[in-house]
């Protein structure tokens, strides 16, 4: 295998992977070899990205999935094996976090779409994906948590909570799946995604001057935490939840 292709004859599935970080970690892991399963909720816009990956020499594969949706996720799976017939890395990194003008009016059904995108979606795929894994020749599992799982914010709070939830997902499938299969998390601070145009910007300029970096990231700098979960670069790393956060106090 060359070295600059560490994921050749390796598929990754990456769900909400049509735009944002997931876009940039479906493009960095077709350059490094990997086919890819492009997941997400509309299929013109993974059908976009599959391009991209077919334009690069390798094979791609759209699903329209909405990863909240339980039953939903068996189809993805079944889609993907059937492709490729293995799975070897699982980005899970669709989210959302819809705004609310206070905690009390977070109804019900924000608080279940919230949950079932960021807790319940990984939770499903990682248990279906993940054993197949552990039953074949093992693989690695990417979990996109945040940094609100630390630091909760009021305008945010159902959204962390999920994310924190995530944290314990990954180091609970880490000890269910090992040797095999890793399992590890990237805890995303602040990027300037398409997300990002709904912040309050007051809010952003407040915040990054108390970081290290006195900045928000840039969609393709996740490209090097992802790599190293993805590839034999973190053989001995699972269970891990790595700060990629600009230096957040």
């Amino acid at each position: 295998m060359a070295k600059d292709t560490p994921l050749a004859g390796k598929v990754a599935l990456v769900t909400g992977g049509s735009r944002g970080l997931g876009r940039q970690m479906v493009l960095a892991f077709a350059d490094a070899g990997a086919d890819i399963v492009v997941a997400s909720r509309k299929f013109q816009s993974c059908k976009e990205v599959a391009t991209e990956v077919e334009a690069k020499g390798r094979r791609a594969l759209p699903v329209a999935c909405h990863v909240g949706h339980w039953d939903e996720l068996d189809g993805l799976v079944e889609q993907a094996y059937d492709a490729f017939g293995h799975v070897d890395v699982l980005v899970n990194n669709a989210g959302m976090s819809p705004l609310y003008p206070d905690l009390p009016s977070v109804s019900e059904e924000l608080w279940d779409k919230v949950l079932g995108v960021n807790l319940k979606g990984p939770f499903r795929l990682t248990a279906l994906v993940g054993t197949r894994m552990a039953q074949g020749d093992g693989g690695s599992i990417i979990n996109i948590s945040s940094s609100g799982s630390i630091r909760a914010a009021p305008h945010m709070l159902p959204y962390d909570a999920a994310k924190s939830g995530l944290n314990t997902l990954t180091e609970g499938f880490a000890k269910a799946f090992g040797p095999a299969v890793r399992v590890n998390c990237i805890m995303a601070g602040p990027f300037l995604t398409d997300i990002s145009k709904a912040w309050d910007p007051a809010v952003l300029e407040r915040g990054m001057p108390y970081a290290a970096l006195r900045r928000a990231g840039q969609p393709e700098e996740i490209v090097g935490a992802a790599l190293f979960f993805a590839t034999d670069a973190s053989s001995f790393t699972t269970g891990a939840i790595l700060r990629v956060d600009g230096g957040l106090p």
